[in-house]
């Protein structure tokens, strides 16, 4: 491994070990943020989901628990485009689901998220709020928001599941780059989900942007403890980042239909789905994945429209104690999980990472 590529990431991003701790979106919480960059890592939360002020809310909250360093994430997916017949026969599809946990299907569906692109509420916030670090997913804003978050201090992240989003990244001002393999749980990164994906896994990735880029590189996919950590390291990367490693940490928000999943047979079959969301995204297999198996993508609404009815569904299958319509978002690793508090798992990581070593 190359100390002075590790140590140029801690520097930049002003922590103690090479460990990000993913974003997720739903997931992630002010708390696990916090609880991570007090153990030494980088922190991260995920605001795709939410509004400027709700931002806002989550960086105040962190920032009671914590003066360390925070990422913040926001998507940079391309803006929904609404399309009423494809959604009236997307509801009509899954009617026979809702019905049978006897709720009532959503009559029509709307685009639920507001992409960072267009999200001028959001960008002025975070240029006020100033987190160490910003993370951009499915894609890179315009340079003239690239410029702002910069001018402000802010250290940006980017990923990328492939050499060209990489490279396109780097130019567009990105500091350091996730590499994240087809292995990782959650929604893929590509930035266009219609075009041709060469499944890149983490490792090759890796090798990959370590020798293609002149920035650090943080692998991302299937890394759950310190040896596959040191691993990435190995590989060249400055560091890694780990998102399924915190979904059974107690300071998730994950539900306890997921967290049963996880600790189950389950967590040994995961499979990349565009149902649920309308983006590709991998997921414990369960009724939803598997309803959604055969289907056409071009039938499937727009992200995150298609979103809107797949989160309905979920609530009426938890309203029915039937859990597996969620969004159960889960790396290949799922079976290494540990439900350990968020940063006694960083604590255990850095100490495998030093036995892996010879420390």
């Amino acid at each position: 491994m190359s100390f002075s590529a590790v140590s140029t990431l801690l520097s930049l991003l002003s922590i103690d070990h090479p460990i990000v701790q993913a974003p997720m979106a739903g997931i992630s919480t002010p708390e696990m943020a916090a609880a991570v960059a007090n153990a030494g890592a980088l922190g991260s939360i995920g605001v795709g989901a939410t509004d400027a002020n709700g931002a806002r809310k989550m960086i105040a909250a962190f920032r009671e628990r914590s003066d360390r360093s925070l990422n913040v994430n926001v998507f940079c997916h391309s803006p929904a485009k609404a399309d009423a017949a494809r959604e009236t026969a997307w509801i009509r599809r899954l009617r026979p689901e809702f019905e049978r946990l006897g709720a009532t299907t959503p009559r029509t569906l709307s685009e639920i998220y507001r992409s960072f692109l267009v999200d001028d509420d959001m960008l002025a916030a975070l240029v006020v709020a100033r987190p160490k670090v910003v993370s951009f997913h499915f894609g890179l804003p315009s340079p003239e928001r690239v410029r702002a978050l910069r001018d402000a201090g802010i250290v940006l992240l980017g990923s990328a599941t492939s050499l060209d989003e990489a490279r396109r990244l780097v130019a567009g001002g990105v500091h350091a780059i996730v590499a994240q393999g087809y292995e990782a749980g959650g929604h893929r990164g590509v930035f266009d989900p219609d075009a041709s994906d060469d499944r890149l896994g983490t490792m090759a990735l890796t090798r990959i942007l370590v020798r293609e880029m002149n920035v650090p590189i943080l692998s991302a996919g299937g890394i759950m403890d310190g040896a596959g950590i040191s691993a990435a390291l190995r590989l060249g990367a400055s560091g890694a980042q780990l998102g399924t490693a915190f979904v059974t940490t107690p300071e998730s928000l994950a539900d306890d239909g997921y967290r049963r999943a996880m600790a189950s047979d389950a967590a040994h079959h995961t499979v990349m789905t565009r149902a649920i969301s309308g983006r590709p995204a991998r997921c414990l297999a369960n009724r939803f994945t598997a309803w959604g198996a055969d289907i056409d993508p071009r039938e499937i609404p727009d992200y995150p429209i298609a979103y809107d009815l797949g989160k309905a569904l979920n609530a009426a299958g938890k309203g029915a104690n039937e859990p597996g319509f969620g969004a159960q978002w889960a790396g290949q690793g799922a079976p290494l999980a540990r439900s350990l508090p968020a940063g006694e798992l960083v604590a255990t990581l850095v100490a495998e990472m030093s036995s892996d070593r010879g420390e």
